[in-house]
C-alpha cells in the first residue's frame, strides 16, 4: 500500500462540499432566493454524511452565500449584497487566481488607503520593541531560501501585520487579520515571479529603517513605491 494514500478525513470532505456549493452559487447555477434541498437530501446527492453537509452549509453561511433559517431551510443569498470578507478568497479560487477588473481595482485602491495609513502611523507611534521586531522580520526574510515561497508569504504577512500593530490603532491589525487568507492568496500569486522577491525585501528593509527613525514622510513614500510595484506585477499575474 502506498504510504501517501490515507483515508479521507471528514474535514477534507467538508472542504469538497464547500467548494461544490461555492461553485454552484458563484457561477449562478444556484440563484439568489433559491431554497436548497434538506441536509438529508443533499447528503444523499453528494454521497457524504449529513453532519458533513451541515458543517459545509455553516461554513458558506459565514461567508454570506446562504442563510440558514429555522423551520424554513437553507436559502441562497445574493453574495454581492450579503457576502463577507471571507468570500474574497473563494472568489479568487473560483476564478483560478484571476479577478474581475472592477473587483481587483477596488481591492487595490482599498489596500493603498489602508497600507499608507499604517506606514504613517507606524512611524509615528511604534514602540522601540516593535521597531526592533520589524528589523528581525526583515533579517528572517533576507536569510530565507528564496525558493521557499510559503515561508516568505508568511513573513510578508507578519511584516505588514506588525506595521498595523505599530499604528497603535487596535482595529487595524484586526482588520488585516480578517483579510489574511485572501491577502496571502494574492501574495502567493505575486511571488510566483521570483524576480519580485528581492525588490520586496529591499522595500521592507527601507521601510523598517524609516519606521525606526520615526520618519513619516519617508515611510509613506516607500510604502507608495512598494504598493505601486506590487500592483504592477500583481496585475500582470492575475490578468495573464
Amino acid at each position: 500500500m502506498l504510504a501517501a494514500l490515507r483515508p479521507i478525513k471528514a474535514e477534507a470532505l467538508k472542504d469538497v462540499c464547500v467548494a461544490r456549493f461555492e461553485e454552484l452559487i458563484i457561477s449562478g447555477k444556484l440563484s439568489s432566493g433559491q431554497k436548497l434541498p434538506s441536509e438529508r437530501e443533499l447528503a444523499l446527492q453528494l454521497g457524504v454524511s449529513r453532519p458533513v453537509v451541515h458543517e459545509a452549509l455553516v461554513d458558506i453561511a459565514a461567508k454570506g452565500l446562504v442563510s440558514l433559517k429555522p423551520r424554513v431551510g437553507t436559502i441562497v443569498n445574493d453574495y454581492r449584497k450579503d457576502g463577507s470578507v471571507a468570500l474574497l478568497n473563494s472568489l479568487v479560487n473560483y476564478h483560478n487566481g484571476k479577478l474581475a477588473p472592477k473587483l481587483l481595482d477596488g481591492l487595490l485602491k482599498m489596500r493603498i488607503l489602508f497600507e499608507m495609513e499604517n506606514a504613517k502611523l507606524a512611524a509615528r507611534n511604534r514602540t522601540d520593541l516593535q521597531a526592533s521586531e520589524l528589523k528581525k522580520i526583515v533579517k528572517k526574510e533576507e536569510d530565507e531560501d528564496k525558493r521557499n515561497t510559503d515561508k516568505l508569504i508568511d513573513l510578508d504577512f507578519e511584516f505588514h501585520l506588525l506595521l498595523a500593530m505599530a499604528t497603535d490603532n487596535f482595529s487595524y491589525p484586526l482588520l488585516l487579520n480578517s483579510f489574511k487568507q485572501f491577502y496571502t492568496n494574492l501574495t502567493g500569486l505575486f511571488f510566483r515571479n521570483a524576480s519580485v522577491i528581492q525588490a520586496v525585501l529591499e522595500f521592507h528593509n527601507n521601510l523598517a529603517d524609516a519606521v525606526e527613525k520615526r520618519d513619516e514622510k519617508t515611510a509613506l513614500k516607500i510604502m507608495e513605491n512598494l504598493l505601486s510595484h506590487g500592483e504592477k506585477h500583481l496585475r500582470a499575474v492575475i490578468t495573464e
